[in-house]
């Protein structure tokens, strides 16, 4: 019986194998990809060959007017993660009509969380004087991220001074959607560091509790704020659901109450895992939320 098993074993796993490409191909019919733009000029100071590029997903279908665009924040704890292992929410959106932009940034310890915000700024300064190039609409620009990657997104959409920094006067991000988000309030995270090995996050934050502040979205939003949707795992890390759950009052408690839902049963990684599959429920209100009417679920 186990030689059995294990001469069976492969096979399984080369279906399987095909499977996934076949459904891959399937998926990329209906979208264009353009690979690895950079998005800050190989003569900046700070270019970096491989962090300061971009994909652009689009649909290849035409439209007689420009598509809403999401950029895509990846996370990986401030100090991993890559576009690369992404493709599929680009593809997933480009095929539902939304112009999906999925970018690369700086990582600790080479650098510090307000560098990754200027870069994924850059990003979407370079998006909206780009997008029209590949059927996108610079007016409608939504940023989006998972973990890290969702609380650099909810910074950009809440601190105007990231963009104004680089020479633009209005953010040009329409609305966040965040899916169980990290670092939304670090000031009080790294004040209490409550749990074992919360130092580490000191290479990316530093030392500084103002700093701390200074990059923590929750400190930013006004009533002038964009809209925002909250994804939170019903069984996800404590500090996502307890920042989550303040970012949403201080929201509501500025005229600002966002989207929010608890997913029960979710933890952390199939957060973003689930945005494998096209009608997840972030898709399916996320469509709405950019100005497209959602696809039944099925």
């Amino acid at each position: 019986m186990p030689t059995l098993f294990f001469r069976v074993l492969p096979a399984v796993l080369v279906l399987a194998l095909l499977l996934a490409v076949a459904t891959e191909y399937a998926t990329a019919r209906p979208s264009r990809r353009t690979q690895d733009l950079a998005y800050v000029p190989a003569t900046d100071s700070a270019y970096h060959d491989q962090r300061h590029r971009l994909d652009v997903y689009a649909p290849k279908a035409s439209s007689p007017a420009l598509r809403p665009v999401v950029v895509f924040i990846h996370g990986g704890n401030w100090n991993s993660g890559s576009k690369n292992l992404y493709s599929f929410i680009g593809r997933r959106l480009a095929k539902q009509g939304v112009v999906a932009v999925i970018i690369n940034y700086r990582l600790a310890p080479l650098v510090q969380v307000p560098q990754m915000a200027d870069d994924c700024t850059r990003a979407v300064i370079w998006t909206a004087n780009n997008i029209t190039k590949y059927g996108g609409d610079p007016n409608r620009i939504f940023v989006m991220g998972h973990s890290a990657g969702g609380g650099l997104a909810a910074l950009l959409a809440a601190d105007n001074r990231l963009f104004a920094r680089r020479g633009v006067a209005q953010n040009p991000v329409r609305g966040a959607i965040l899916d169980d988000p990290a670092g939304l309030d670090m000031f009080d995270y790294l004040q209490k560091k409550q749990y074992a090995g919360d130092a580490q996050y000191l290479v990316s934050f530093g030392q500084k509790p103002e700093g701390w502040r200074e990059v923590s979205a929750l400190y930013h939003v006004t009533t002038q704020s964009p809209p925002f949707l909250v994804y939170v795992g019903g069984e996800t890390y404590p500090s996502i659901q307890s920042s989550s759950e303040r970012f949403r009052q201080k929201l509501t408690a500025l005229g600002r109450a966002p989207g929010y839902r608890v997913l029960p049963g979710k933890n952390h990684i199939p957060m973003v895992l689930q945005l494998y599959w096209q009608h997840n429920i972030i898709y399916r209100e996320l469509l709405a939320f950019v100005g497209l009417t959602p696809r039944p679920a099925g």
